[in-house]
């Protein structure tokens, strides 16, 4: 498959062939689809039923994705390398928060990967050591454990945002907005209403049209809103009528 961003997830060890393909899917959601795995469970988890099922329409992330021996070979062509470990005792790369290190990282135009660890062990010291900066996703500090596929998700999302996001795509069109002539109109049809059901007085009226007008202008009432607003006109006058034969 053609590589739509440089950008490289890698997942270490990893041994439920399921959470492969949810890291995959993951993936596709946010626009990345370079996955490389070091040394799995399963050698051939791309075609596990488990990695299938959990990938849910990324297939062809999962499909794509490499498997290798070593974190070397997986960080070939990386320029900056992000552990998701905490940092070492001793010593070791920075802890950087994801969002505030990526507004940082983007304008340098590296080719970077985002390392993860095994679901029982995490990362080894080792490969931190290997990693430019250890990420710490902020989370409640008594209860930061996330899911292998979720840590990939919500670093997926930071960078995917960083890079610039995608825009939001309507799924309803536009409701055409009922212009002054209609809203009038309507006015005019509540004004007969109501004082046929005697709620409004018109030798009293105490501004009650004004305000009406006002609440409508606030809604922005759509075309539809009007017809409705009017078929409720209506049906008062229908049953005013009703029970005075």
């Amino acid at each position: 498959m053609t590589r739509s961003d440089p950008t490289r997830f890698i997942l270490i060890g990893t041994s439920h062939a399921g959470n492969v393909g949810a890291a995959a899917r993951a993936m596709k959601v946010m626009g990345f689809d370079d996955l490389v795995l070091v040394a799995p469970r399963w050698p051939d988890v791309q075609h596990h039923a488990e990695a299938h099922a959990m990938a849910s329409g990324a297939t062809d992330v999962l499909l794509a994705a490499r498997v290798v021996a070593t974190l070397t070979e997986a960080l070939n062509g990386i320029t900056y390398a992000c552990a998701t470990a905490m940092t070492p005792r001793d010593f070791g790369p920075p802890t950087r928060a994801p969002r505030e290190l990526f507004t940082e990282l983007v304008p340098q135009a590296h080719r970077v990967a985002f390392v993860f660890g095994s679901e029982r062990f995490g990362m080894s010291n080792e490969d931190v050591y290997r990693c430019h900066v250890a990420l710490s996703i902020p989370t409640l500090p008594d209860y930061g454990s996330l899911n292998l596929a979720q840590a990939v998700q919500l670093l997926a999302y930071d960078w995917r945002q960083a890079l610039g996001g995608f825009t939001v795509q309507a799924r309803t069109p536009d409701a055409q907005r009922a212009d002054g002539v209609a809203v009038q109109g309507l006015l005019e049809h509540w004004q007969q209403t109501l004082i046929a059901i005697e709620f409004l007085d018109p030798d009293v009226p105490r501004k009650l049209m004004p305000r009406l007008q006002h609440l409508f202008n606030r809604a922005q009432l759509t075309l539809q809103e009007v017809h409705i607003l009017r078929g409720v006109a209506r049906a008062m006058d229908k049953a005013r009528f009703s029970r005075s034969r």
